[in-house]
């Protein structure tokens, strides 16, 4: 009877037995649906980075027969619906697409008494220029301008010459001719027929606009060149900055012809292919922005010289930057991207595309066919290429990230201007032939910079802190202490950057050694007072209450503080003088015998402000999660070490931080993670810049921070907008890389102490 009625007494309801089964489904379904959703977290984020390591895709579109000419150029409308090839008598070919490929002649109205010699088109200005058999040059305007009728927008195409005007020695026939053309200035280079030999000239026209929007052209000074090349000019290339003149010889090599005020002076003379006798310059043209010439070989090779000031130098010259894989033949077709730094080459029964600040390979195929002249739209979306058997073939082109590889990311690039491959992140610059440099390296060096120097400062105090807390501090204090943390702990980060850009930094700038002084005054002092406390009689010790001894050396610590602070001129006056700039005479400046005395940069907004101030935001989670850990270890194990004769920090250090080392562990972990996910701190107080360096007055740029500067300037899906979300999953696996490794040791560190 007994039994019966305890099995009842212990008997669930089956109400409870409802409810308990339904609490167990929904525990489940609620773990698994977290495991869910951050899963998917990170398909979404791989998904917007998988783009960006793809190839362009190239699409056959279709083809069109032309009527035969003797094309030498290549050219299209904005929206390539009109393109064009310019014959060599100087009449064009205009390609209706939208029509189904219909042709319409335009000859445009040339002087009388001339014959066209040469003829070339630069797409980049919409202009070509001509030279003709008596030494004279003219310039010709292709416009589109779209027009709308019965709703239809209709492109239409006007062709325009403009006056003539003289070049080198007249009456002698110009073989090769180039231009450029600025705002205020339009060059023409040209490589002339004299008497049997072939010399080179130039000729520059100022160019103002007039009240009625027009540009009025002056006839500026003809510069005879070919005293300052030698062997016999093949080539001829002018800057769009209408200030160099790059000739090519029979002999392979590239003379750089830099004009000053004086004239032309010769900067530079190269050889591209110098290291194979057997290859000789097929063809060569500027890309985008005129600071890179692409090179291509008769044997195929091809490679980028780039305008830099070499290591040592004042003065910029061209060097290889880029060697790209070699052809599968010889170049016929050279077309650089008005957009980017891309670049198409066509020859025999090939084409590829090509990007040179990457040295990548977008795409490239076999051909049907050989390309005679090709194209690019300035949208960098179609493709065109002109064929031997007169057929012009239009292909669409989708390459949204030219710029983005796995080199660019995280490998040295060689950029324009730059004397040497680097690290650099720089998304957005002042110009359209603007390079962007995308480089993660810098970021991963700047969160693990800000994290260590926050640590570094965190970690000490805040184990120590809670060390004392736990175990030697008096209740009391105990009591008001540990909520005072938890307070800190909820401060906004806008606040401590707001505190540390505007308040701590220019205060540490001009305090550094009073700084130096009270990090070494501070420490002694306090080691100092516990020595001697420690030494002294029981009697004496006894009667100061258990753990009231913080109250007898915070004065001291506010004193030793004070004592370092205005300590720091005199040192600063003793140890930290350099040498004015100016005037050469000593003055006692930390700021600049920094920069003398060890080469490198002292920034108001450093590391050391933002190690001190993420640190002390990053304290109070530390102190918390550590003071809970030493206060759960049973009160058991204390007891039993004092009674065995141990002393309170005996047992403290033996006893009592190794049976919580795991949950210290986790502390710091936790602690390391909130640094490295800090955002407006590091953003407010460290001056943003991407560099490379572990110096301590300098400051860096975080993955985190760099997400909310950039983020206004990425538009949806372009190249940083992607960029941005490849960041956010660095610091996804920095931190899940940290976190499985610390967890491993926090469970060796139970396994290890769960018998104690």
């Amino acid at each position: 009877m007994a039994n019966k009625i305890l099995e009842k007494r212990y008997e669930i309801s089956p109400s409870a037995r409802k409810i308990d089964r339904a609490m167990t489904h929904f525990i489940k379904v609620g773990g698994i649906s977290i495991i869910v959703a951050v899963f998917a977290i990170f398909v979404f984020i791989f998904s917007q980075i998988f783009p960006l390591f793809k190839g362009a895709e190239v699409t056959y579109l279709n083809e069109w027969k032309i009527p035969d000419g003797d094309f030498i150029a290549l050219g299209t409308d904005e929206w390539t619906e009109r393109p064009f090839l310019m014959n060599r008598d100087g009449s064009f070919l205009f390609v209706d697409l939208p029509a189904h490929g219909t042709t319409q002649w335009v000859h445009p109205v040339y002087p009388t008494n001339i014959t066209i010699a040469t003829l070339y088109y630069r797409p980049k200005s919409a202009h070509a220029v001509l030279g003709t058999t008596d030494g004279q040059f003219g310039f010709i305007n292709v416009r589109y301008k779209p027009e709308y009728t019965n709703d239809q927008r209709v492109i239409n195409a006007t062709v325009n010459v403009e006056s003539l005007y003289p070049v080198g020695k007249p009456g002698h026939p110009i073989r090769q001719i180039h231009l450029a053309i600025t705002e205020n200035d339009r060059m023409v280079a040209v490589i002339q027929d004299v008497d049997g030999q072939r010399e080179v000239h130039a000729a520059n026209l100022s160019q103002r606009r007039t009240l009625m929007g027009g540009n009025k052209l002056s006839y500026g000074k003809n510069h005879a060149l070919t005293s300052l090349i030698t062997g016999e000019p093949t080539d001829i290339l002018v800057n769009s900055r209408s200030d160099s003149v790059m000739v090519i010889t029979d002999s392979n090599r590239v003379h750089y012809l830099y004009r000053e005020a004086s004239g032309f002076v010769s900067r530079q003379v190269f050889e591209p292919f110098a290291d194979d006798p057997d290859a000789s310059i097929a063809g060569a043209d500027f890309l985008f922005g005129d600071d890179s010439i692409v090179f291509t070989s008769t044997k195929g090779h091809n490679r980028v010289f780039s305008l830099f000031i070499p290591e040592g130098g004042n003065q910029r010259l061209f060097g290889q930057t880029k060697t790209f894989d070699n052809l599968p033949a010889k170049a016929t077709a050279f077309t650089p991207s008005l957009r980017n730094k891309a670049f198409l080459i066509g020859g025999e029964r090939f084409a590829s595309l090509r990007y040179s600040t990457t040295e990548t390979i977008r795409w490239q195929d076999q051909l049907p066919f050989t390309v005679k002249l090709s194209g690019l739209s300035g949208k960098y979306d179609r493709m065109l290429l002109l064929d031997d058997q007169q057929k012009l073939h239009i292909y669409a082109i989708n390459d949204p990230h030219p710029e983005a590889s796995l080199k660019a990311f995280f490998g040295k690039i060689w950029y324009e201007g730059a004397s040497a491959p680097k690290y650099e992140w720089q998304s957005t610059g002042g110009t359209d032939d603007f390079e962007p440099k995308l480089s993660m390296i810098p970021l991963i060096i700047g969160s693990l910079k800000g994290t260590l120097y926050a640590m570094l400062f965190s970690v000490p105090l805040a184990l120590l802190a809670a060390l004392y807390t736990s175990q030697f501090a008096s209740p009391n204090f105990k009591r008001y202490i540990k909520p005072l943390m938890e307070i800190m702990a909820s401060l906004p980060s806008v606040i401590l950057g707001f505190l540390a850009a505007l308040w701590l930094a220019p205060l540490f700038e001009n305090r550094v050694p009073s700084i130096l002084l009270v990090l070494i005054i501070v420490p002694a002092v306090t080691l100092t007072f516990g020595t001697v406390w420690g030494k002294m009689s029981f009697n004496v010790r006894r009667r100061i209450p258990e753990g009231a001894e913080i109250f007898a050396v915070i004065p001291l610590i506010i004193a030793a503080g004070y004592i370092g602070w205005q300590l720091g001129p005199w040192l600063e006056s003793l140890l930290f003088v350099a040498r004015d700039i100016t005037t050469g005479e000593p003055i006692a400046d930390f700021r600049m015998w920094w920069p003398q005395f060890t080469g490198l940069p002292f920034e108001q907004r450093n590391s050391l402000v933002v190690g001190f101030m993420m640190g002390f935001a990053v304290i109070p989670i530390i102190f918390t999660i550590t003071e809970d850990a030493l206060s759960n270890v049973p009160a058991s194990f204390r007891s039993s070490s004092l009674a065995l004769g141990a002393s309170r920090w005996q047992t403290a250090m033996r006893v009592i931080l190794p049976t919580a080392s795991a949950g210290i562990f986790s502390a710091i972990m936790i602690g390391f993670g909130r640094a490295v996910g800090e955002t407006m701190i590091v953003l407010m107080a460290t001056g943003n810049t991407p560099i490379m360096d572990f110096n301590i007055f300098s400051g860096m740029r975080t993955l985190s921070a760099n997400i909310a500067v950039e983020l206004p300037e990425a538009p949806h899906h372009g190249t940083l907008y992607r960029a941005l979300f490849l960041g956010s999953m660095l610091l996804f696996m920095m931190t899940f890389i940290v976190n499985t490794l610390a967890e491993i040791l926090r469970h060796h560190l139970r396994e290890k102490y769960k018998a104690v």
